[in-house]
């Protein structure tokens, strides 16, 4: 879907370009486009090979794994009915922490490895489980301390401050999360009403 709507806002954009005589300055923009994607893949690149190789020295010296202990309560609280012990919670405190430094592309893998060991909990069932909607709502509110990303964009776009947006970041990204949470906890107590009628259609959970 997003490949046609793309395209279809870069035809009319080119069409437009054409009509009223700026297609040279789509040429131009798009050849500068480019250039700056280059620059930025490249900056991006050695922002996120350096937390990235933080997080796994994080690792290695049992780091993260302190720091998922410290979790637990909170893992307790968004997933208890994944047992105490299982892969899952280490996978999903991975990711959670990736996400407080804004490592996307870090906290990816976790999150795909959580998913899967939840949805070995959820017998590969077609419909997701309460706690693999709870930890992609958790995902994708993503509580940040420090937006590496954004940091980096605004650096290379010549921001004055780059890290001025920390405070804003943080308040933002708690209220989303909070947000979150609440929405998860008050669904936890509704009727699964989809997952009877898949069941009685055959489905198995």
């Amino acid at each position: 879907m997003l490949n046609y709507l793309w395209g279809f806002m870069i035809v009319i954009g080119i069409l437009y370009a054409a009509l009223t005589g700026n297609l040279p300055a789509v040429t131009n923009a798009a050849l500068d486009s480019s250039k700056e994607a280059v620059t930025l893949c490249i900056t991006m690149l050695g922002v996120m090979s350096f937390w990235v190789g933080l997080m796994r020295i994080a690792e290695n010296c049992g780091i993260i794994t302190g720091a998922a202990k410290i979790l637990n309560p909170l893992l307790r609280f968004m997933f208890p009915n994944i047992p105490k012990n299982h892969k899952a919670n280490e996978y999903i405190s991975t990711n959670i922490i990736a996400n407080m430094f804004g490592l996307g592309w870090a906290a990816t893998p976790a999150g795909l490895k959580a998913m899967e060991s939840m949805g070995e909990l959820n017998h590969h069932s077609k419909v997701a489980s309460r706690e693999m909607c709870t930890f992609l709502i958790l995902n994708v509110s993503s509580f940040q301390l420090i937006p590496v990303n954004m940091i980096a964009y605004r650096s290379q776009y010549g921001s004055a401050n780059p890290a001025s947006i920390l405070g804003p970041a943080m308040i933002a990204t708690f209220c989303s999360t909070l947000a979150g949470i609440i929405f998860a906890k008050v669904m936890s107590y509704m009727p699964e009403t989809y997952s009877h009628t898949y069941k009685k259609k055959g489905g198995h959970l």
